[in-house]
């Protein structure tokens, strides 16, 4: 079934109480704003007493962080509002009552290190393994933490061999060993000038030494709208996701029962979209979120 594209805003808006926004592709492009829009489109969403949620797999930064670039960008948005893949990872392991005496090996960025150890859990690896390199000699023997009971991919701009070889020992010889990963996205857009090899390519570089299918904390996997719908008290069919990607967001908002609203300001194309390739609909479509502004012509 094609998507239709998004005539009436006032009509959207006053069917679901909360808009959960992706980030990368619909609030921003690298350090930029998608256009001048934004702000008065989510001021005017909050004064019809909308929940605004925004969701972010990108792992490299903290909620914390996160709430600073929101801030640099001219946007108030409440630290509570705010849920990354970094954090996600962290509220999943505390979901499952992670044991506080294991340690978890973290293949990725400051992000998930700081949302973990907020969480109290013990970390090692990320940033400080970044430049760690392995001398394959004749009878090297690499070691590893046996208390490492967790290993958490996300995208990682310092990827190396070293963490390859460390995160592969953990899952395969360290009995029970998880395999969490914040995203299998395949692009990432770090700077708004082209699209990037995502987290996928770092998780699938786990996968493909250690056979085992991770368990995954961000979109499209519903982990994160449970936790939403449950932190918030909301019903998901009273929610509309709104996001760039269809193999993510869009997919993300279906799994979990909500509407879903494409944005083509970021990877998808209408050609895209269009496609007989794509098995993936949402139910509306838009040129980005400043289009929901048309509805202030039917209240003025």
């Amino acid at each position: 079934m094609a998507a239709a594209k998004l005539e009436d805003a006032d009509a959207l808006i006053d069917s679901v109480e909360t808009f959960i926004f992706d980030c990368d592709g619909v609030i921003w492009k690298g350090d930029k704003l998608i256009d001048d829009g934004v702000p008065e489109t989510l001021d005017l969403l909050r004064s019809k007493g909308k929940r605004l949620v925004f969701l972010t797999n990108n792992s490299t930064r903290s909620r914390k962080q996160y709430g600073s670039k929101f801030r640099t960008l001219g946007l108030t948005v409440d630290e509570e509002e705010i849920f990354s893949s970094s954090f996600a990872a962290a509220a999943y392991l505390q979901s499952i009552h992670f044991p506080k005496d294991k340690k978890v090996y973290v293949i990725g960025e400051e992000g998930i290190i700081n949302e973990l150890e907020l969480a109290g859990f013990q970390c090692l690896g990320g940033p400080s393994d970044a430049d760690k390199k392995i001398e394959l000699t004749p009878g090297f023997y690499m070691e590893h933490d046996k208390d490492v009971g967790a290993v958490v991919v996300g995208f990682d701009r310092y990827f190396n061999y070293y963490k390859v070889q460390y995160g592969t020992l953990c899952i395969r010889e360290n009995p029970g060993c998880l395999f969490i990963a914040t995203s299998r996205d395949t692009v990432f857009q770090l700077n708004g000038v082209q699209e990037w090899a995502g987290g996928g390519s770092m998780v699938g570089a786990i996968l493909g030494s250690t056979k085992q299918e991770p368990v995954v904390v961000g979109k499209p996997s519903t982990f994160m709208m449970d936790y939403i719908a449950k932190k918030f008290g909301i019903t998901t069919s009273q929610i509309c996701m709104v996001g760039d990607m269809l193999d993510t967001d869009i997919l993300f908002g279906q799994n979990g029962g909500c509407k879903t609203l494409l944005v083509l300001s970021g990877v998808t194309s209408h050609e895209m979209l269009q496609s007989h390739n794509n098995s993936i609909h949402p139910d509306l479509y838009t040129n980005q979120i400043s289009d929901l502004l048309a509805v202030k012509a039917a209240t003025v």
